[in-house]
């Protein structure tokens, strides 16, 4: 049997852009994917903090260092800039190795930067 385990995480990301323009996706600052073992096309869910908001898109790596977390396309719509957003990847794990996994979550601060990456998902995250 295989269960649905969270993958990666980045808790509290702020919106730079919604581009409504653009054919689809998030765009997310390498540097910030990268630390959180997500990848370009991989399939993601958003949550908007401010509006509550859930939906499910996919990543265009930004400029690095840049900060960027852009909706695009008909995401944009279900964004503005300055929300905050937590962005959830999911992994198959085999029974056997649920009790070993360990997703990446990054807690980001108000300027996209990462404060800190956590192996576990604490009871209450409390910023």
């Amino acid at each position: 049997m295989f269960r649905t385990m969270l993958n990666a995480k980045i808790h509290r990301a702020r919106v730079t852009e919604a581009n409504l323009n653009y054919v689809g996706s998030i765009t997310i600052d390498e540097d910030i994917i990268d630390a959180v073992g997500m990848i370009a096309n991989e399939k993601v869910q958003i949550v908007n903090n401010n509006n509550g908001a859930r939906f499910e898109t996919y990543i265009i790596p930004g400029k690095r260092g840049s900060g960027v977390v852009c909706l695009n396309g008909a995401a944009a719509r279900l964004v503005q800039e300055d929300d905050v957003v937590i962005i959830l990847t999911y992994t198959l794990i085999a029974e056997e190795q649920v009790a070993s996994h360990q997703p990446k979550i990054a807690i980001m601060d108000e300027n996209n930067k990462i404060v800190d990456i956590l192996g576990h998902e604490p009871a209450a995250t409390i910023l």
